[in-house]
């Protein structure tokens, strides 16, 4: 039999429906939350530099804005598809609500891919995104943020034009942009702080000395580069690292036993991610394939690149050493692999929890924005640990009073919380 294809949304709402069945959810208010209450599909079409035009697939996805404004990223990527915006729409309702801020869950996509697109072909299709969903989009009703493969000046253009169209100031509309143009100090650490702060907390309920554990990262953007420089400053021992390789269309694990400095790495890292291979090389760097990150001797795994990383077909290859797993990416883990570590007793930190930094600190931008008031970055982590510590602590107790899994904790909270306030509202 052929092999069906992964497909995010259909996992997302699998672990939607297992905990819907076990918080005994009304059909009705199941019906509402594990489907997108919006969706718009649109194409752009962009005029290219060689004078030619080129029609571009774009999504936006509104899970969920029964406890506020939808907030998600919007990822420019050759390979989405619009059930993965659908899956992560929702994963961004769970998000939200489990760190307790009042935004619901959306997000966005464009098929392309980045690197073959010159900057003025990209701010083009940035200002053509915005000019599909004007409308429906805005600080009162939908914020989007960078995600894969965008960043503060692809929100920038995006909010220029958004400003345009509506004739006045809203820099509300749009997080992650450049400091100065307001874009919150903090930002750019937030995602990789926020796991290596929930890290920290696990480690501490496991009696681990963060100081004397090695790590494995999967990824080398921008969320895994800021969690490797935390652990490390922890005091933590990082041992390898992968990342995608543009030129030879696959990826790379770099290895370094004796530790790996993020900084050395950054210093050889391109904007997309991709470490020189030749350099690492130079450095004393081992290079090994794709894959290996995660049959890694080590006390921790961070899985943070794209979903569906870890599944039944490589799970058996992690190390028996390994204690903690910190999903740093969304979705990285499938149903049938999760079993498996819950069942070997790993302490899985999971992505809508791990990773809800960013999505705190772009809480925390349009509060900002709000006041016209800007925080300094002592301020802003600050802030950012006492939410992240709160919310892991929640998770944590509710999965010991109730001996379950930590994703079903979250899940548990995270989708409580949503339904009250769908039935608060009067909508089921």
């Amino acid at each position: 039999m052929e092999k069906k294809p992964f497909n995010a949304f259909e996992m997302a709402q699998q672990q939607f429906d297992g905990v819907a069945e076990k918080l005994g959810l009304d059909p009705a208010v199941r019906d509402l939350l594990r489907n997108p209450l919006r969706e718009y599909h649109f194409l752009i079409p962009i005029r290219m530099d060689d004078g030619g035009y080129k029609v571009f697939p774009g999504y936006r996805v509104q899970h969920n804005d029964a406890r506020g404004p939808c907030k998600g990223g919007i990822r420019f990527h050759p390979h989405e598809t619009v059930d993965t915006v659908r899956a992560l729409a929702m994963w961004m309702t769970w998000k939200t609500a489990v760190v307790d801020i009042p935004l619901g869950g959306g997000k966005g996509g464009v098929i392309c891919d980045p690197h073959n697109l010159s900057d003025r072909e990209q701010e083009a299709l940035c200002r053509g995104w915005v000019r599909q969903v004007a409308k429906n989009v805005g600080h009162e009703q939908d914020v989007p943020a960078p995600d894969v493969m965008t960043h503060g000046q692809h929100m920038l253009w995006m909010l220029d034009e958004f400003e345009k169209i509506h004739g006045a100031k809203y820099p509300g509309f749009i997080t992650g942009k450049p400091v100065g143009m307001g874009g919150s100090l903090g930002r750019t650490e937030a995602t990789g702080y926020g796991v290596m702060f929930t890290v920290r907390e696990a480690m501490k309920e496991l009696g681990l000395d963060i100081s004397k554990t090695l790590a494995a990262f999967q990824g080398f953007g921008n969320v895994s580069q800021y969690a490797a420089r935390l652990y490390r400053q922890f005091g933590g021992t990082i041992i390898c690292v992968s990342c995608w390789d543009q030129a030879e269309k696959t990826t790379f694990t770099f290895r370094r036993t004796k530790g790996i400095d993020p900084d050395e790495l950054i210093g050889i890292t391109n904007k997309f991610g991709t470490i020189d291979k030749a350099k690492a090389k130079a450095l004393g760097y081992e290079s090994l394939p794709g894959d290996a990150w995660i049959e890694q001797e080590a006390d921790l795994l961070v899985p943070a690149a794209l979903e569906n990383q870890i599944s039944g077909a490589n799970v058996g290859k992690i190390s028996k050493r390994v204690k903690v797993i910190a999903e740093g990416a969304n979705g990285p883990t499938t149903p049938e692999a999760d079993k498996v570590i819950a069942d070997r007793g790993i302490f899985m930190i999971p992505d809508f929890l791990c990773n809800a930094g960013g999505v705190t600190c772009s809480y925390f931008e349009q509060v900002q924005n709000n006041m016209n008031y800007y925080w300094g970055l002592e301020e802003v982590l600050s802030r950012l640990d006492e939410k992240m510590t709160s919310a892991f602590k929640a998770v944590s107790d509710l999965a010991r009073k109730k001996n379950a899994y930590m994703r079903e904790a979250a899940y548990m909270i995270a989708i409580s919380r949503v339904a009250e306030a769908v039935h608060r509202r009067g909508w089921v």
